[in-house]
């Protein structure tokens, strides 16, 4: 059984490692990179807390093994179901099974100036982006000597108060406090205003109403300026427009508002529901198809206790993969008996800085705050990373920041100019330089 599997994230990842050496079953793993991605500490790496690679591994190292698993870096153009396979930029690959585990992208609403302007952050190339505006700000902001640009500068405007917009806001206030005014003396941080903005009229929304109290009360005490129920209309690149007409001035903007499932064409626009996921059964299969399954932040599943679909969140994905790959070896063996997916929800957590974090447990109905959460935030993320050394690194990571407030990754990468003509005619330019026509008028 040839099974093919689009997108290398929680999901994808898990299944073709349970797959692996699996007597019966070949697995292709495509995605667009050639490493997985743990995208709940993009924001550390953003603010130079983690490097990228600890937060990345190679999708090759963790299948150097395999019998039967194979890796491309390709993007995916379209499928076709009718045909039994998928067209990718370079080949047509054909599948007994797929399996569309692409995950979902940033949702900018179709506001053009936002997309163009304002930073997301769904992927590690995103957080390292982020990452370098964020310092070569402050570099311009020594040279600044208007105030009112440099007020643009220092400022950041972190749209969506989620899981997301909280762990940035609290990340970036522990840098204005203990690492910023070190490396910038010149500059006066407490000018510098970090705003937090928000549909509703709460943080955490998803989260318990104690959960979303802490958050409120943490960002505060940290100095964050928290605006709920405020919507975003615009930014040019130096203002934000809210809806009200109020404007704030930043330089930087995090568009953490919300995602939309990356769902490759060819699919029936008809099993497409709000939030751009496909209509998936019990199983995990596409409505209308017999071969074609959907898993993690794509799949849009009903079910008694989550009628209007599951949360997109790593946890429902990787319980997805271990359902769909038990019910594949069920297919493989010619069992007609399948298990229905039921997600077991073991609760969510947030961390707003250091010894502060919140979590919410569903059985027994907890609710756990402070440096105790914030150890619990810090275990699980341990558990969930890939890889032996990339748990090691972030943990002494964590700790080294933990009892001297700093971290040796503030870098700024900038393209190396390279001249157009070998460097030797160059030199022998300089040495030699050609005379120039005289310029004197003519007799």
């Amino acid at each position: 059984m040839k099974i093919v599997i689009v997108g290398a994230g929680f999901a994808g990842l898990k299944l073709a490692r349970k797959l692996n050496n699996r007597a019966g079953f070949e697995v292709e793993l495509i995605d667009r990179f050639n490493y997985h991605q743990f995208q709940p500490l993009f924001y550390q790496v953003a603010t130079s807390a983690l490097d990228a690679s600890n937060i990345s591994f190679p999708l090759r190292k963790a299948f150097q093994k395999s019998k039967n698993v194979h890796i491309r870096m390709e993007t995916v153009k379209r499928v076709v179901p009718e045909l039994n396979k998928i067209i990718t930029d370079s080949e047509e690959v054909p599948y007994d099974i797929l399996v569309l585990a692409t995950g979902a992208d940033t949702n900018f609403f179709g506001n053009q100036n936002i997309i163009t302007n304002a930073f997301p952050m769904k992927s590690t190339v995103e957080a390292l982006q982020l990452r370098h505006r964020f310092l070569q700000n402050f570099e311009d902001a020594l040279l600044e000597k208007n105030p009112s640009e440099l007020e643009r500068l220092l400022n950041v405007v972190i749209v969506g108060g989620g899981p997301t917009g909280v762990e940035l806001a609290g990340a970036l206030c522990e840098m204005k406090t203990y690492v910023l005014p070190k490396d910038y003396p010149e500059l006066d941080f407490s000018k510098m205003k970090i705003y937090l903005v928000e549909g509703s009229d709460k943080t955490l929304g998803n989260m318990s109403e104690k959960s979303a109290e802490d958050s409120c009360r943490y960002l505060k005490d940290m100095g964050v300026t928290i605006m709920t129920k405020s919507v975003v209309k615009d930014y040019d690149g130096k203002d934000v427009t809210l809806a009200d007409g109020s404007t704030i001035a930043a330089n930087t903007v995090i568009w953490a508002a919300g995602i939309k499932g990356n769902v490759p064409e060819g699919i029936d626009k008809s099993l497409i529901v709000k939030g751009n996921r496909i209509k998936v059964d019990r199983h995990n299969l596409m409505e209308g198809s017999t071969n074609v399954y959907v898993l993690g932040d794509l799949a849009y599943m009903e079910t008694p206790e989550w009628p209007h679909g599951h949360p997109q969140v790593a946890s429902v994905a990787i319980q997805q993969a271990d359902v769909l790959q038990d019910n594949l070896r069920r297919i493989e063996s010619k069992s007609t008996s399948l298990i229905e997916f039921e997600y077991n929800n073991k609760g969510s957590m947030a961390t707003v800085g250091r010894n502060k974090a919140v979590v919410d447990l569903p059985k027994p109905k907890m609710h756990f705050n402070g440096f105790l959460a914030w150890l619990m935030w810090m275990a699980v993320h341990l558990f969930l990373i890939l890889g032996v050394k990339n748990r090691l690194f972030i943990f002494l990571n964590w700790i080294y920041n933990y009892f001297t407030y700093d971290q040796n990754l503030r870098l700024i990468f900038k393209e190396f100019y390279r001249p157009k003509k070998p460097i030797d005619e160059v030199m022998q330019a300089k040495v030699n330089p050609e005379p120039q026509p005289s310029r004197q008028p003519a007799a």
